[in-house]
């Protein structure tokens, strides 16, 4: 006969929980969820940026589970759950993937065959993802404690060390089918009352929480979020119309759509009917939110294909802002319902649709409408207009390129240059079309140029790009249009900012070898201006590197401005590029530059930008040139 063996009270080890993630917004928005649940539970959150850096911990020390993101840079989810499963000392550790793509079974499946635990999609219900951390950080604390009773019965007779091993792993047995079970049910439980049945979003009552556990977590933190309202305009009508069966269709293609223009960090909900409501937390909440809120509505302004037939309907959104607009969950709500309300009104009496509760940024959005809604009407209206401003070598003298600026003859403010107006434009397709119809242009005065003698025959022409990213059909434009006019290689030099520059990734690269391969020359344009990356430029062989106008105004002062000039002229030297300096207008900097080795100059110094008519006639004058 045995009798229970007194083991006395075993000290417990701290089980640790990975959270893995690339996204510095979404790594904090897990251990937000977690970090109270921690201290409840005594485990401890370990955080790591990258896969690799989730090996190098894993390598060091034992969790109880990992939380890993699927969509990372370098080693996604799968690579690095693939990389941790492969050694000894962490191939049993349970891993949850995070995604936020639903419907990708195939990815799904992958998960599961790298070994997953579970896999949860974002917006994350708190609730779950605790619940799911909590079941193994219980069976890690069984673990450890199974182990730690283990390591004492080893001092013990072997018999009874036996009998007591075989106890205590029936026990643990025990405990791990229970917590399966509560773990199953918990799962079923949280489906029903989290997520909306028709569009699989989250509903009001999660909804509710989350903006409650929101602004518990900007209080404490100091931090801000922001809360959209969204109304679908003339649903019922539609409803009545075709049907509640096309409705819902229509309601669930809705929430695909608004899924689709958010962060994954961000929560997306329905509250019932036709009415939608995003949670934005993270930095700049205010121009995040313009951002989406315009995301959301130029994705509505397509039609919805419903059954082969198309469906049209808009979107009117309140904007509130924590904590100026309300300092509770219920006062967020109401106020964004109410800036819906006006946005609603003023779509209907002059076309809104986005408006803020607070005024002040509801005038800076209603100038940011403006300016797009007018520049669409240039276009079509022939409003926009190519000036030309000459670059001049310094060696000789000669007019060796010219440089294509945009500039809008608006009918109301005169001539408006492209500085002005372009940071005002959101509209992404918007900035391609104008990319388009400059590319047009520049190339059909080029081939002009170079089908009559007018000094600028053998001239290279530069042009700028409006979007702020280099999108795959540019370089296909361009190169069209080079090979249509029979423009030879050189002919056309795209100018390339450095904020496009310092965010030079693997996509980048083949289009530009693409416009290389085409004869079209690359030129780092106002070096100086922002960070660059010296290595892409190396890496790209761009062919020109264009002095910033603001270090060439201060050649000759006492703050070592001609140094200045004379490094960034050395730098282009040693990456094999040619240097051109902006906005030389004087001539005390013309002779600095020539003195330094600079290869041609632009700027007011020797002539202004230029319709092409009047270039030419300025080309007839003689002191064009210096």
């Amino acid at each position: 006969m045995t009798r229970p063996l007194k083991l006395g009270k075993l000290p417990v080890q701290t089980p640790k929980v990975l959270l893995v993630n690339d996204d510095p917004a979404g790594l904090f928005a897990l251990e937000s969820l977690l970090a109270d649940e921690a201290v409840r539970l005594g485990y401890q959150l370990v955080a790591a940026g990258s896969g690799a850096e989730a090996l190098r911990e894993v390598l060091k020390q034992e969790f109880a589970v990992i939380v890993l993101d699927i969509n990372m840079p370098d080693m996604d989810g799968f690579a690095a759950a693939e990389a941790i499963h492969s050694h000894p000392r962490s191939s049993n550790v349970p891993i949850i993937f995070v995604t936020a793509h639903q419907a990708d079974e195939i990815n799904r499946l992958r998960a599961y065959q790298a070994g997953a635990a579970d896999y949860l999609f974002t917006p994350i219900i708190p609730q779950i993802l605790q619940t799911k951390v909590a079941v193994f950080v219980e069976i890690m604390k069984q673990n450890m404690l199974l182990r730690e009773q283990a390591a004492e019965l080893r001092k013990l007779n072997q018999d009874l060390r036996v009998q007591r091993l075989q106890d205590l792993e029936r026990a643990n047995r025990e405990l791990q089918l229970e917590i399966a079970e509560r773990k199953l049910a918990e799962q079923r439980a949280n489906a029903l009352s989290t997520r909306d049945p028709l569009t699989g979003l989250v509903n009001r009552r999660s909804l509710i929480q989350q903006l409650e556990h929101a602004v518990a977590t900007a209080e404490r933190h100091h931090t801000h979020f922001a809360l959209l309202f969204l109304d679908l305009d003339k649903f019922k009508q539609i409803n009545d119309s075709f049907g509640h069966e096309v409705g819902d269709e229509l309601l669930r293609q809705v929430a695909a759509r608004i899924t689709s223009s958010v962060r994954m960090a961000d929560v997306v909900a329905r509250l019932g009917g036709d009415e939608f409501v995003v949670l934005i937390e993270g930095k700049t909440p205010a121009a995040n939110a313009a951002r989406v809120a315009r995301k959301i509505a130029q994705a509505h302004a397509r039609p919805f294909d419903i059954g082969g037939r198309g469906i049209y309907t808009s979107t009117s959104i309140g904007i509130a802002l924590y904590p100026q607009d309300g300092g509770n969950a219920r006062l967020m709500m109401k106020n964004a319902d109410l800036a819906m309300y006006h946005a609603k009104q003023e779509r209907d009496v002059a076309g809104g649709g986005v408006r803020f509760f607070h005024e002040e940024l509801n005038r800076r959005e209603k100038e940011h409408e403006q300016w797009t809604t007018e520049l669409r009407h240039a276009l079509i209206g022939n409003q926009l207009e190519l000036l030309y401003q000459p670059q001049t070598g310094l060696a000789g003298g000669r007019l060796c390129a010219v440089e294509a600026q945009l500039v809008w003859n608006h009918p109301r403010l005169g001539r408006v240059e492209a500085e002005r107006f372009l940071p005002c434009i959101y509209d992404r397709s918007l900035l391609e079309r104008l990319d388009a119809w400059t590319i047009v242009t520049a190339c059909a005065q080029a081939a002009a140029w170079r089908s009559a003698p007018c000094g600028l025959e053998e001239a290279s022409v530069a042009i700028n790009l409006c979007s702020p990213q280099l999108c795959t059909e540019t370089p296909a434009k361009l190169v069209a249009e080079v090979r249509r006019h029979r423009l030879p290689p050189g002919a056309m030099t795209l100018e390339l900012n450095e904020a496009l520059l310092s965010a030079h990734h693997n996509t980048l690269e083949p289009l530009l070898r693409q416009l290389q391969a085409a004869g079209v020359a690359l030129a780092l344009d106002s070096f100086g201006h922002a960070r660059s990356s010296l290595a892409a430029c190396k890496k790209l062989g761009l062919d020109q590197m264009k002095i910033d106008r603001a270090f060439v105004r201060n050649i000759g002062d006492d703050d070592g401005g001609t140094d200045m000039v004379a490094a960034i002229i050395h730098l282009a030297r040693a990456l094999q590029m040619r240097v051109v300096a902006l906005g030389v207008d004087s001539q005390l900097q013309l002779a600095v530059l020539n003195t330094l080795g600079c290869d041609s100059c632009q700027g007011e110094f020797f002539c202004p930008p230029l319709a092409a008519a009047e270039l030419m006639q300025r080309l007839e004058e003689p002191a064009l040139t210096t």
